[in-house]
């Protein structure tokens, strides 16, 4: 995102560091997106932008892409893939197989030409194809049973032991439809680089990140959108209940105002932790042993999961688990008798793995069987004899412990990343992909430099109009008072840890606050959990003290301070946060049960001050006033985000929310709105909610209507907004839907009222690393790079 300083003066009298001395490798840009349409914008001041601060020499993850060819053209086929009766194939996964084996059986058809494909419906070419319409036949053929052990238990009169033995291989025919969709010429990519986005750069663009897509799958990757993860145990790290975080990498082509580069970034997946069955069972419910399962659980969890099973080392899918134990669970199966009649035999699962296979089973007898098959013909498997297979996603929500100990173990040092890259790219081995030299690009091993500058941390008011000055990213409001402090009053004091010494806090937390300005009054009552509820579920424990709260107290509290029971992965705060701000309305904070210091409570006095309507402090240049551009007419500044359920919880409606600024012309004050809407959805929906000729009931109105309010009876001039949350392909959806909803509020209240509009989205999931190329630190706070 482009930095800009609004005051437009030139740089401070400190002089810049000395540049650093650079690998010979390293290669110097300016790294800048590139420019994208926006709507008018305010009249923001560009003399001396990228001026104010001190120079920095920095590293980034984008390795220059040296291009020799711009003058071809990618040529776009879409794909359909049937199976011999012209049903459509939808299972996933096969289409990267079936267009691998067209490769290898019409090379000369296709004049051998190497394509992309993206393993669904769209496959490019670097110039074109004989024919703009191709269908070809292909054979899959997967090795099965080989007679020595059938999994396969499910039998059939079609399906004797006699047969499996004469038929080693199961094929299964695929006809494949290729058809010229449209031609996207390469120039695109250049044109991009000058600035200039269109439709064909973006799609060429998504042309070469296919071709590393590709090229990842050969090796055998497993594949999350740009991100791609190798098969290798030491990528792994155990986040508890049988899931593991996968390291891998991120890889994907940008433009830059420097060139064309390649963004590689670390990138963490989940996975099933692979092996045995039973020991990922056993891990994911903490079970003692096998025999004390939950079987009902254990089938949830492993449908759709693919094993190998032992001793024929074929691959299948789960489907689900058999009704009865291994021992008692019959099949039929058809026995040949002398004269070619089959003869049908009940048999148990067992018996058959046991006695006709001589396969020992220590102890799968007691459990239930594994089903591969489908569900009017199970086939049926002993659990110990499936193993799981590697790079298998795992894609429920994680619990609190599994993402404490994620962000735990991915933690790295900035030298230590770059040496994780480094690799990462060496043995990507890209010049070796003859799509790419076909480009005409080549990528470089160096770490692009470019030029960043620190600007100088924002000075604040506090109370008494003092000053406080930031010290590497950090303010400590240690001897400072707030701006506005509030009254804590009906307040009570709720703890769920019987070893917390409950006086002395609410001493302490009163004398600090006093410290900072608070006028607090004793709590009404101190409210210690039960001990022998310390064992109960979360939601039983947390009822339980509202009824002793209820209890206790003459009313409704105004606010509850809520010491947890434990300091990490808490299993009460969600409950516990619910039942006060869904259910009672009742403002609420939790605090960890540890050594609780002056230091730790001033923290959780500011956000109380926050939450109960105070005001911690203002920036200086809003104090004066004199921010640049808003200070000098009413301006609303809007910060919009959406929150979607966990992955896996596709029914969970997704949350918007709006934040306003009020009371002009400060910018410190806030105002807050949510709403629900459809799951999944990103783009906000409720903004402008014309509900008849007289009544809006969007979030806008709402904001719109507080900010004239609070803002002495002026309407916002310019609207500044930030949103959060969208990737680029999005961006024009920003500005048709919301936007526009936005613009329609304001006509609602005032059909002649135009305000002046700036949308900046802010991306914080985006993969541009930077680093100090000569430090182990990281970049210092307040580094900016245009």
């Amino acid at each position: 995102m482009d930095s800009v300083d609004p005051d437009g003066s030139g740089p401070q009298e400190a002089l810049p560091p000395p540049p650093p001395v650079l690998p010979p490798d390293v290669v110097p840009v300016k790294l800048e997106e590139p420019a994208k349409k926006k709507p008018a914008r305010l009249p923001m001041a560009r003399r001396g932008m990228g001026s104010k601060g001190q120079k920095i020499q920095l590293l980034t993850n984008h390795f220059k892409v040296n291009v020799t060819n711009m003058e071809g053209q990618f040529y776009h086929y879409s794909v359909a893939l049937l199976y011999e009766d012209g049903r459509p194939v939808e299972a996933k996964g096969v289409g990267r197989k079936v267009l691998d084996k067209v490769q290898q059986t019409y090379s000369s058809e296709l004049s051998g030409k190497e394509f992309a494909y993206d393993g669904e419906k769209s496959l490019f070419t670097i110039g074109q194809l004989p024919l703009n319409k191709h269908e070809f036949t292909v054979v899959l053929e997967e090795v099965t049973n080989n007679g020595n052990v059938s999994p396969d238990a499910g039998g059939s009169p079609n399906d004797t032991d006699r047969k499996r033995m004469r038929r080693p291989y199961n094929s299964k025919t695929f006809i494949v439809q290729i058809n010229f969709a449209a031609k996207i010429p390469m120039q695109a990519i250049a044109s991009a680089l000058k600035g200039v986005e269109t439709e064909s750069s973006q799609e060429a663009l998504r042309v070469l990140d296919i071709i590393l897509r590709q090229h990842a799958a050969k090796q055998g990757c497993l594949l999350v959108r740009q991100s791609f993860f190798h098969n290798d145990p030491k990528n792994f790290v155990e986040l508890g209940n049988g899931v593991l975080g996968c390291r891998g990498f991120h890889s994907s082509f940008r433009t830059t105002q420097g060139g064309l580069s390649l963004n590689i970034d670390v990138s963490t997946t989940m996975i099933i932790q692979p092996g045995p069955v039973i020991d990922f069972l056993i891990n994911n419910q903490g079970a003692r042993d096998p025999f004390s399962l939950d079987w009902a659980k254990a089938k949830r969890v492993l449908k759709n999961l693919r094993v190998k099973v032992s001793p024929t080392n074929q691959e299948y899918k789960i489907t689900g688990l058999s009704d009865q134990n291994c021992k008692d669970q019959l099949f039929c199966r058809f026995q040949l008798k002398q004269k070619g009649d089959a003869e049908p035999l009940e048999i148990t699962v067992y018996d058959y793995f046991v006695n006709h296979r001589n396969i020992e089973l220590r102890y799968s007898g007691d459990l239930p069987c594994i089903n591969v098959g489908k569900p009017k013909r199970p086939t049926y498997i002993p659990l110990e004899l499936c193993t799981l297979v590697s790079l298998q996603r795992y894609t429920k929500a994680l619990t609190s412990f599994q993402r404490s100990s994620l962000v735990e173990k991915s933690r790295q040092k900035p030298q230590e990343r770059m040496a994780v890259l480094a690799h990462s790219l060496k043995t990507s081995r890209y010049d070796e992909e003859p799509l790419l030299r076909a480009c005409g690009l080549s990528i470089s091993n160096g770490f692009t430099q470019v030029e960043g500058r620190v600007l100088p941390a924002p000075k604040l008011k506090v109370g008494n109009g003092d000053d406080l000055f930031a010290r590497n990213g950090r303010w400590n409001f240690n001897n400072k008072k707030l701006v506005q402090p509030c009254k804590i009053e009906r307040w009570a004091l709720v703890n769920f840890n019987a070893r917390s010494d409950m006086r002395r806090l609410v001493n302490d937390l009163m004398r600090c606050a006093e410290a900072k300005g608070i006028a607090i009054e004793d709590p009404h009552a101190v409210i210690e959990e039960d001990r022998q509820m310390s064992r109960a579920p979360p939601i039983v424990r947390v009822e339980k003290m509202f009824e002793e709260i209820q209890s206790k107290l003459p009313g409704a509290p105004k606010f509850l301070l809520c010491v947890l029971p434990e300091r990490k992965n808490c299993a009460v705060y969600g409950p516990w946060k619910r039942k006060n701000l869904a259910e009672f309305g009742i403002v609420t904070q939790c605090m960890a049960p540890q050594k609780m210091n002056d230091q730790y409570l001033t923290n959780l006095l500011l956000k109380i001050n926050a939450k109960l309507g105070g005001l911690n402090s203002l920036l200086s240049v809003e104090h004066s006033p004199s921010i640049p551009v808003v200070s000098k007419a009413p301006t609303m500044i809007l910060g919009m985000d959406v929150s979607h359920g966990s992955p896996g919880q596709s029914d969970i409606p997704s949350i918007a929310a709006v934040v306003s600024s009020r009371h002009w012309p400060l910018i410190s004050r806030y105002r807050a709105s949510v709403r629900t809407q459809s799951p999944k959805v990103e783009m906000i929906d409720s903004l402008y909610k014309r509900v008849s000729d007289t009544e809006d009931d969007g979030i806008m109105r709402e904001a719109l209507l507080d900010f004239y309010v609070s803002s002495g009876k002026r309407k916002p001039e310019q609207i500044i907004i930030f949103r959060d949350g969208v990737s680029e392909s999005q961006f024009n959806q920003v500005l048709n839907i919301e936007l526009d909803q936005i613009i329609e509020a304001c006509k609602f209240l005032d059909e002649k009222w135009n305000p002046k509009f700036v949308v900046i989205v802010a991306q914080k999931n985006h993969h541009t690393k930077f680093f100090q190329p000569n430090g182990p630190d990281n970049v210092p706070p307040g580094t900016s790079v245009l």
